[in-house]
């Protein structure tokens, strides 16, 4: 373990917490931080009664409403004996004074993780299961009875487009660091445009992308979603359309997208097999004004990496190199989400 890391997090605090709130809970901690994600600071901690993970918010002044690990915690609790496959949970420590910062304990969950949705690891002929292995869990997180894991108050009621471009809208402008004229045009087109209210009301995860997620070590089948932080009670397609949106994107880049690959060469399932598929699942005969959401998609993740940027700058990162990288892609997802506004 690293000085560094060492700063970030007081073992002797999380042991002595741990100890009274987790069942069998035995130190001392071996401490091991993720450099994936860059929203809540992530550590795998080893210990003599196991391997747990510890999530917490990040340090410094934040955004209101984000980095919310107690909305993580509680969902996943929720979910842990449904069809959707998510890590065990056991604590969440709310009281601030303890490490700097709520935070929860859960399940290491031993998995594969992949970075890149072309999935170049695998041989091409097992590609395609592990894609459809995604969507499927997909469908398992939309097909939750929300009433019946306690959930219904989870998200507010009410158009949730209106809900989360309003919300987008504010933390863009309070993360701004330059001013960027497309963003501007495609939040006025996303509230001229949105869809009337159809009555799907499901959980949507917020963040849905094959990198958080661990599958099974030799099987096409997913151990763990991960990072629930953007979950709500919302509309699906949400979700949907995000998974379209990264898959549109350069091979390569920081958004590891598909946007031009051969799919069919390299066994990789295409958009409209995926939308397709989802459907067949959810027993939906199609998606009208599926520009829309894609639209909407683009502009939530550039709110979303203009915030990442503007903590790098801040000093608050969780990876700082990766984090302004990851900031330079603002005007790219603005100017999709405006391409995509033009389909509909």
């Amino acid at each position: 373990m690293s000085a560094n890391t060492a700063a970030h997090l007081d073992l002797n605090a999380v042991e002595a917490w741990c100890r009274e709130n987790v069942d069998g809970f035995q130190g001392p901690i071996e401490l091991h931080k993720f450099s994936v994600g860059q929203s809540n600071p992530t550590f795998r901690l080893t210990t003599p009664s196991g391997r747990y993970v510890l999530r917490r918010k990040p340090p410094g002044t934040l955004l209101k409403s984000a980095h919310a690990v107690d909305r993580e915690f509680r969902v996943q609790k929720a979910l842990y004996e449904t069809d959707v496959p998510v890590a065990r949970m056991y604590a969440l420590c709310e009281d601030e004074s303890v490490i700097g910062s709520m935070f929860y304990i859960m399940d290491c969950v031993e998995g594969r993780r992949f970075e890149d949705p072309c999935l170049p690891e695998l041989p091409k002929g097992e590609r395609m299961a592990y894609l459809d292995e995604m969507c499927r869990v997909l469908t398992t997180v939309h097909d939750v009875d929300i009433e019946a894991v306690g959930l219904s108050d989870y998200g507010p009621p009410g158009n949730y487009y209106e809900r989360q471009i309003n919300r987008w809208a504010k933390q863009y402008e309070a993360s701004k660091t330059t001013e960027l004229p497309e963003m501007d045009d495609l939040t006025d087109w996303l509230k001229s445009n949105i869809p009337p209210d159809d009555g799907q009301r499901t959980l949507v995860h917020g963040d849905y992308r094959i990198d958080n997620m661990l599958f099974h070590p030799q099987e096409p089948r997913v151990a763990a979603l991960l990072d629930w932080e953007l979950s709500t009670i919302g509309h699906p397609y949400a979700d949907l359309a995000a998974v379209i949106m990264q898959w549109s994107m350069p091979p390569g880049t920081e958004s590891k997208g598909m946007g031009g690959v051969d799919r069919a060469a390299e066994g990789l399932i295409t958009d409209e097999e995926f939308v397709a598929r989802y459907c067949e699942r959810r027993g939906i005969s199609g998606i009208d004004g599926f520009g829309f959401y894609l639209a909407f998609t683009f502009f939530r993740m550039a709110g979303i990496i203009q915030g990442v940027l503007k903590r790098a700058i801040d000093g608050n990162a969780s990876n700082p190199e990766r984090a302004f990288r990851l900031g330079e892609a603002v005007p790219r997802f603005a100017q999709a989400g405006l391409a995509a506004a033009r389909t509909v």
